[in-house]
């Protein structure tokens, strides 16, 4: 993308703003939202709760207030497919399973994009606190700490991050693909939130991370804080070979590598 016209930090604060209030929101009804109902969505597996649909309403009122006429694409209310001018992307809990059972690995994320690319974006979690944030051009933070990727050099000595789809039968060919990648780097991990396994590879927690089937929710904000802190990153349609709907994020000392490895071991087949 060409350098933009425009200051987009400000749209960082609005993001930053709702997030913390619906992230206030997720955790102060996390014991009625998990008592409650809890529906199902693509598969048994793949949850929503109350307050899932609470949050993004929260989000929505805010932004019509804060930033009237702009559309927003949210994962459980949808949102028009075009993504031509200023569209905000919003996932009211990244993490929702986690979110379920009590795993603190789950985050509210905003992310501004202009003409579908983003360019501010936040993912704050409810549990610690955190706040995660970045401006195109600008770079990304932690908590106001400016991030930078990790400065690894050898797959065998990374540890790389990595998602499950909810259907079965994908993610039995997934396994595989994960198990053959296993002997090729130091360890794997599955934490469950991709806007915060994102957030990791920026701030060198992960050296790298792929996974398929996210919805543009799940990346919007992250993706850019991990392409701020330095990552190489692929978002869904940009790497053929990794699948059509793969997402990819690693520092650049490993990227060639683990693009080959991932490659090789299955990644874009399944």
């Amino acid at each position: 993308m060409e350098q933009l016209s425009f200051d987009p930090r400000p749209l960082v604060d609005v993001a930053v703003d709702i997030a913390r209030e619906a992230a206030e929101l997720v955790q102060r009804t996390r014991h009625s939202a998990v008592a409650g109902r809890v529906d199902t969505k693509s598969t048994d597996t793949d949850v929503v709760t109350a307050a899932d649909r609470a949050s993004e309403q929260l989000v929505r009122d805010r932004l019509a207030a804060l930033r009237p006429g702009e559309p927003v694409i949210g994962e459980e209310e949808g949102g028009t497919a075009a993504v031509e001018g200023l569209t905000w992307v919003v996932d009211p809990i990244d993490g929702t399973v986690n979110y379920l059972y009590g795993f603190p690995w789950y985050a509210v994320s905003i992310a501004a994009q202009l003409d579908g690319v983003s360019v501010a974006g936040a993912v704050v979690e409810p549990v610690s606190g955190r706040v995660w944030t970045a401006a195109r051009g600008h770079g990304s933070f932690r908590d106001g700490v400016r991030l930078g990727v990790s400065a690894a050099t050898r797959l065998d000595l990374s540890l790389i991050g990595y998602g499950f789809g909810y259907s079965p039968e994908r993610r039995q060919r997934q396994a595989n693909t994960w198990a053959a990648l296993s002997t090729r780097v130091r360890d794997i991990r599955r934490a469950g939130a991709a806007s915060l396994d994102l957030c990791a590879v920026a701030a060198g927690w992960l050296d790298g991370y792929a996974e398929h089937a996210l919805g543009r929710w799940d990346w919007a904000a992250g993706a850019l804080v991990a392409e701020e802190a330095g990552a190489v990153v692929r978002l869904p349609g940009s790497s053929p070979e990794l699948g059509a709907d793969a997402t990819f994020a690693a520092t650049p000392g490993i990227a060639a590598d683990l693009h080959t490895a991932l490659v090789e071991s299955g990644f874009g087949k399944v």
